[in-house]
């Protein structure tokens, strides 16, 4: 593994965790390298540098060095111009960062996905409805790590999908007009040509996508549970 100074890289921090008295361990996303785990020397001292630069859901300019499977931080520079997330969008912008923490691996870079991240983040820090930016960001997540999400035709007969029909989504093939083997969840079909379309106007599409992406992810992450979507539920409760 190279062990070059890379410098001038995009990134968001997606998680920090104390390592000794002094330093941090930041698992960061960055738009060329992918998730990478940094070092970063200091950073809890009260006087770093580094300490108020490394917050999450704000764009940050990364440098850094080493060979190993976690590199040092280098430098960090805060870019400006995202307001700081609140309230309900706090919550979900934890959730994109813990779907990338347990579904991308480290060091695969996914411009795309790099890009729907950031996307979705503006559109919360503006306040914008959660569930198209919501959508989007998780098709695009599946589609870039190999589980693109077939939408317009069904797989069995190779017709295209017909708005007022019911589906069962059959995981990892797509939708079909009757039932087949395995887990299925069922949809109208046009909610599914809207989720092709990324139009969340209709009350239905915006329900049952929610229902049908949270099936699809909880199946790709192998039964793994989200904390975000417990905490967010127990809120939702109080």
């Amino acid at each position: 593994m190279s062990s070059k100074r890379v410098d001038g890289q995009s990134a968001y921090v997606l998680h920090l965790h104390p390592y000794s008295e002094t330093s941090l361990v930041v698992d960061v996303f960055t738009r060329d390298h992918g998730r990478v785990p940094l070092l970063a020397r200091g950073a809890r001292r009260p006087r770093s540098a580094m300490r108020g630069m490394l917050m999450s859901f704000q764009p940050l300019e990364l440098g850094w060095f080493g060979g190993g499977e976690v590199k040092t931080l280098a430098k960090a520079e805060w870019l400006g111009g995202m307001p700081l997330l609140g309230g309900r969008c706090l919550l979900l912008g934890y959730y994109l960062n813990e779907l990338l923490l347990k579904m991308l691996p480290r060091e695969d870079a996914h411009g795309a996905l790099f890009d729907a991240y950031a996307a979705a983040l503006r559109a919360l820090a503006a306040g914008g409805a959660d569930a198209p930016e919501l959508r989007r960001f998780e098709k695009t997540l599946l589609k870039e790590l190999g589980y693109g999400l077939t939408l317009e035709t069904d797989v069995e007969s190779g017709q295209p999908v017909v708005p007022d029909r019911e589906y069962h989504y059959l995981i990892e093939r797509g939708p079909v007009l009757t039932v087949g083997a395995g887990e299925t969840a069922v949809v109208c079909g046009q909610t599914l040509l809207d989720m092709a379309a990324d139009d969340y106007s209709n009350p239905r599409t915006r329900v049952e996508s929610r229902h049908l992406m949270r099936q699809l992810i909880a199946h790709h992450m192998g039964g793994k549970p989200l904390q975000s979507r417990r905490v967010f539920m127990e809120l939702q409760e109080l």
